[in-house]
This record gives C-alpha cells, sequence and structure tokens, in this order.
C-alpha cells in the first residue's frame, strides 16, 4: 500500500511539469499586449509600457519566463496579478468558496444517486424507474445556467426559500442554493451508473449465496450489493469534483459567487499568465490528489482488489 501510494505521488511531478508547461505556451501564445490592454483606451508612454514589462518578465523569451516562474513555485510564490495582488492572496480567498460549493454539490449528487439509483434498481422497468430515467434525462439536457435563472426565481425571489445572490455571505449556509443547482445538473449520471452497477450486482452468485442462507434483504441490499456497487459512482464523482473546481464559471456568475471560476475567467481576459498558470497547477495537483484518495477507496468498498508492486 505505501509503495503503491508513494508511486502515484511521484507521479505528480510529470503530470506538474506537462501541465504547467502546456498551459504556459498556450497563455504565451494568446494575441494581443496584455500590459498595453490595462490602460484601456488611454496611451502610456513607451517608457512605462517598458517598465511594466520588465518587472512582469514579459519582455523575455518563454524559456526565461517559463523558468521565473517555476522557481518562484519552489520558494512558494506563485506571482503577482497585473493589479498588483499576490496570486497567493487571490487563490487563498476565492480557492475555500469554490471548494466549499464542489463538495456541497458533489455531497447533494451523491446522496440522490445512491437512493434514486439504488431503488430504480430494485423496481426495475416499473413506474419509479421510468420517471427516475425521465427526470434525470430532463436535468441532464437543461443548460446549467437557465437551470439556476429557474431556481434563482421560484426558489429565491417567488418563494423565499434562499439568497437569490451569494456575494459576501459565501460560507456553508449561502451556498445551498448554487450548490443544489449543481447537484442536480450531475446527479443524472452518476444515477444510472449507481442503478446499472446494482443491477450487475444483484444477479451475482455470491449475492444469491447470502440470500439462500437465510439474510434478509434489509442486510444484503445496503452492506453486500450496494457497497460494491459504489466503484462507479464514486469514479464519476471524483471527476465531476474536478471539473467542479474549474468549470463552475457559469453558476458562479449567475450567484454572483467570488469563487475561482470567476477569477480565472477574468484572468484570461486580461491574458495573466501567472494567475492562469497558478490556479491550473493548484487543480492538477488536487485532481491527482483526489483520485489517488478514490483508489485508496476502492480497496475499502471491494475487498478483492489488491495494491501490488
Amino acid at each position: 500500500m505505501l509503495v503503491y501510494i508513494l508511486r502515484r505521488l511521484l507521479q505528480v511531478i510529470p503530470v506538474f511539469i506537462g501541465a504547467t508547461l502546456l498551459i504556459y505556451f498556450l497563455v504565451f501564445a494568446m494575441p494581443g499586449d496584455p500590459i498595453a490592454a490595462l490602460f484601456g483606451d488611454k496611451q502610456p508612454s513607451p517608457q512605462l509600457l517598458a517598465e511594466l514589462r520588465a518587472q512582469y518578465h514579459l519582455d523575455q523569451p518563454f524559456v526565461v519566463q517559463y523558468w521565473f516562474y517555476l522557481t518562484g513555485i519552489f520558494r512558494g510564490d506563485l506571482g503577482t496579478t497585473f493589479s498588483g495582488q499576490s496570486v497567493n492572496d487571490v487563490l487563498a480567498r476565492t480557492l475555500p468558496v469554490t471548494g466549499r460549493l464542489a463538495v456541497m454539490s458533489i455531497a447533494i449528487e451523491f446522496c440522490l444517486s445512491i437512493v434514486i439509483g439504488t431503488v430504480s434498481a430494485v423496481r426495475k422497468g416499473k413506474a419509479f424507474d421510468h420517471g427516475a430515467l425521465i427526470v434525470g434525462l430532463l436535468f441532464l439536457s437543461i443548460p446549467v445556467f437557465v437551470l439556476g435563472f429557474v431556481s434563482q426565481y421560484f426558489l429565491a425571489i417567488k418563494l423565499g426559500w434562499f439568497s437569490p445572490t451569494v456575494g459576501a455571505n459565501n460560507g456553508w449556509n449561502g451556498l445551498w442554493l448554487p450548490a443544489l443547482v449543481l447537484g442536480v445538473s450531475l446527479f443524472a449520471t452518476s444515477m444510472r451508473l449507481m442503478r446499472g452497477s446494482v443491477i450487475e450486482t444483484r444477479n451475482q452468485d455470491w449475492v444469491r449465496t447470502a440470500y439462500s442462507k437465510g439474510l434478509s434483504r434489509s442486510r444484503v441490499l445496503p452492506v453486500h450489493v450496494m457497497r460494491n456497487s459504489l466503484i462507479p459512482m464514486i469514479t464519476n464523482s471524483a471527476t465531476n469534483f474536478g471539473v467542479l473546481l474549474v468549470g463552475a464559471t457559469v453558476t458562479e456568475a449567475v450567484f454572483n459567487i467570488p469563487g475561482v471560476g470567476n477569477t480565472l475567467f477574468q484572468a484570461t481576459i486580461r491574458h495573466e499568465g501567472p494567475t492562469i498558470v497558478s490556479f491550473v497547477t493548484i487543480f492538477v495537483v488536487l485532481y491527482v490528489l483526489v483520485n489517488l484518495l478514490v483508489d485508496l477507496l476502492y480497496g475499502l468498498l471491494d475487498p478483492r482488489i489488491r495494491y501490488v508492486k
């Protein structure tokens, strides 16, 4: 187990180098002058432009810029935004907000998928199964911004159950509505995976053996069937968690959430290389660690899985 964990952690190094190099190259290749864009319609002096380019190493070749970025990473310095803020401070301010949103969304998706997927499998071909499929496809087909505006209007403005926007109230309680929107928009795929896995597991010989030994359905279903059916859904949820960390931009914009998505979008518009690459670097590391945690969880769910050298 320890060797497996160390080997997986060592895999972070080439992933880190490859991801940062690729993203930095794409930012470097973007057309336009980000320093001149800071002044809008104003025309700063050539001397001021040259000083700012030198300050952010934009007058250097790509390899030199990337080297400055890497050395800063090893010193714990993620760089400085074009507005003069430390990327470390921006990340420390925005990542916890998006992290809370992602955790709450995955928790909602997870609970809905387990309950609805299991009941659909047990009632295969019946009204509940067909209804769950229709509802799942409906939420899957509706764009997340439409679902956000609809829930904002009915659940927040009309019924008053939630606050319509988040803003500074970005603690756990203030993120329930956007988390609900993201959770229900993602649960359809996990629910169908759970349903199919439960159906397949219930047809296994060892499940029939458990019933033949006199175990009740209330014992076999949660302990034996559901436990061994969670692996496909957990894999999908882990992927969704990584997507939510970087891809909740639309939801954050609809609900005015000061998270990573909005910040990354603004940084892309301004061609802020250090901000974009630093955020992507953190996401890569988090994504690898989450997938490592999921791999280790497989062994707890299914004892037949062993981590060998």
